[in-house]
């Protein structure tokens, strides 16, 4: 069974970094699209970035030239760096291919405070 595990959240201030990692069992990164989604209170869940087997990137406006993708396919793993951090970043992280067709993982709450 396929399984997504994030980690790395935590509670920063505005205007910090914090680095997510997801790492995955039994899954082939290397021919997959690689994403990072987030779901805040009351929100739905959106996609925020994702990176391509040949490692080109894409992100939301909202977190455009702030957070940076990356992926090591040897180590199964993404990560998502992010800076200057706002209070609205403030949800629970999750990893999954892009589209989302695997199960989704507990999540990594980040909490921005002002």
């Amino acid at each position: 069974q396929v399984q997504l595990v994030e980690s790395g959240g935590g509670l920063v201030q505005a205007g910090g970094s914090l680095r997510l990692s997801c790492a995955a069992s039994r899954i082939i990164f290397s021919k997959n699209v690689m994403g990072w989604y987030r779901q805040a209170p009351g929100n739905q869940r959106e996609l925020v970035a994702h990176i391509t087997t040949t490692g080109l990137t894409n992100y939301a406006d909202s977190v455009k030239g702030r957070f940076t993708i990356s992926r090591d396919n040897a180590k199964n793993t993404v990560y998502l760096q992010m800076n200057s951090l706002k209070p609205e970043d403030t949800a629970v992280y999750y990893c999954n291919l892009v589209p989302a067709f695997l199960s989704w993982g507990q999540g990594t709450q980040v909490t921005v405070s002002s």
